[in-house]
C-alpha cells in the first residue's frame, strides 16, 4: 500500500467518524433523526442520578467532543474513544431489547473507529518514515 492510497482511506474513515460523531451529538438536542431518549435502556436509566433528557445531552456533549478530536490532530485518540464510546452504546441497546439490530450496526462501527485508529498509528510512521528518508539525501545529489 503506498502513502497515498493509506492517506485516501484514512482521510475517508476520519471524515466519516468525525462527522457522524459530531453530528450525531448535536441531534440529541435537536431531535431531528430521532427521539434518542427511546434508546435509553429503562435498566441504564434506572441507574443514572439525572434524567434521562438530560443525559442524552451530556451524550451529545460528549459525542461532539470525540466528533471535534477525530476531525483535527488527534484523531487516533478520538478513535479509540469512538471505538469504545459504540460499544458501550451497543451494550445500551442490547440491554434496552428492541434495538438489537442498531446494536449489532454500532459493534460493527466501533471496529471500523478501532480500524480508523490503527490506521492514524500506521499513516504517521509511514510519514515519519518517509520525511527521513527525504532528509538523509545528500544536499547537491
Amino acid at each position: 500500500m503506498t502513502i497515498r492510497q493509506l492517506d485516501n482511506t484514512w482521510w475517508a474513515l476520519r471524515l466519516t467518524f468525525g462527522l457522524v460523531a459530531f453530528l450525531a451529538g448535536i441531534d440529541k438536542f435537536l431531535n431531528i433523526l430521532t427521539d434518542w431518549d427511546r434508546y435509553l435502556a429503562p435498566f441504564v436509566a434506572a441507574l443514572l442520578p439525572t434524567s434521562g433528557f438530560w443525559f442524552m445531552r451530556a451524550v451529545g456533549v460528549i459525542e461532539m467532543a470525540v466528533g471535534v478530536l477525530i476531525l483535527t490532530r488527534w484523531t487516533r485518540l478520538g478513535a479509540y474513544i469512538a471505538s469504545v464510546w459504540l460499544l458501550g452504546i451497543a451494550l445500551n441497546l442490547a440491554l434496552a431489547g428492541p434495538f438489537l439490530d442498531i446494536a449489532v450496526r454500532d459493534v460493527a462501527m466501533s471496529v471500523g473507529a478501532w480500524t480508523l485508529a490503527k490506521l492514524s498509528e500506521i499513516r504517521q510512521s509511514m510519514h515519519e518514515s518517509a520525511r527521513q528518508d527525504v532528509s538523509a539525501v545528500p544536499v547537491g545529489a
